[in-house]
């Protein structure tokens, strides 16, 4: 009898998924119906009044131009999906883009104030120029959307050992936020509120250095 070779049966583990889209699909449904609606009254508002003036298909063109454009916008996000791999942030939309955070060549914070509405974001850039936005947290008044645990505790690991960009600091930030919500922290005293109501108001974006990260870690420490 011939002994036959032992063979491996088991595929390697893929990496574990965890997602960084602070909303649910119900949220995201929502989203995505407000805004069809919003295209089919701007398209009809639109194409209306042009077809009062030039004619029906004067009328028709017009509310294609302006449907077309708006539409893809609102399936492209009703597409995006976000995750982490590992060190990798994977963002699929049509397509897909992926930024290692450990080689990241530059990391920024990002704060956009929309309707009273402050989002904070990582901004990391990776190879070739591609670069994708990462969100932490949506503040209105005193409350808020956060980023869950996990994908907070995974971004930290991920982003500490990136010395090019000062993945370091970016990683306190966050183990600084774990620790607030593990103490119960209200949602004011933690760091990510305190960096939203802190930065002036009347810009719609704000970038945030890591030197100007560092400096509000620093202070967190005291």
């Amino acid at each position: 009898m011939s002994e036959q070779e032992p063979t491996s049966g088991t595929s390697p583990r893929e990496p574990e998924r965890i997602p960084l889209s602070g909303d649910d699909r119900t949220a995201r449904r929502k989203r995505t119906t407000s805004g069809l609606i919003a295209v089919a009254l701007l398209a009809a508002a639109f194409g209306g009044v042009a077809g009062l003036i030039g004619g029906q298909v004067t009328g028709l063109v017009v509310a294609a131009v302006v449907a077309v454009p708006l539409l893809l916008l609102v399936l492209s996000g009703a597409r995006r999906r976000m995750w982490l791999e590992g060190t990798t942030v994977v963002v699929r939309t049509w397509g897909s883009r992926r930024v290692d955070l450990a080689t990241a060549s530059r990391i920024d914070l990002l704060l956009t104030d929309v309707r009273g509405m402050r989002t904070v974001s990582f901004l990391v850039t990776g190879a070739q120029r591609s670069a994708v936005k990462i969100d932490l947290a949506v503040y209105a008044g005193t409350g808020g959307r956060e980023l869950g645990i996990l994908p907070l505790r995974r971004l930290a690991d991920a982003m500490v050992n990136n010395m090019d960009a000062g993945g370091l600091v970016f990683s306190q930030l966050l183990v600084a936020q774990l620790r607030a919500e593990a103490r119960g922290d209200a949602a004011a005293d933690r760091p990510l509120y305190r960096l939203a109501s802190a930065a002036p108001s009347g810009k719609l974006a704000q970038r945030f250095s890591m030197e100007a990260v560092s400096r509000f870690v620093a202070t967190l420490e005291n």
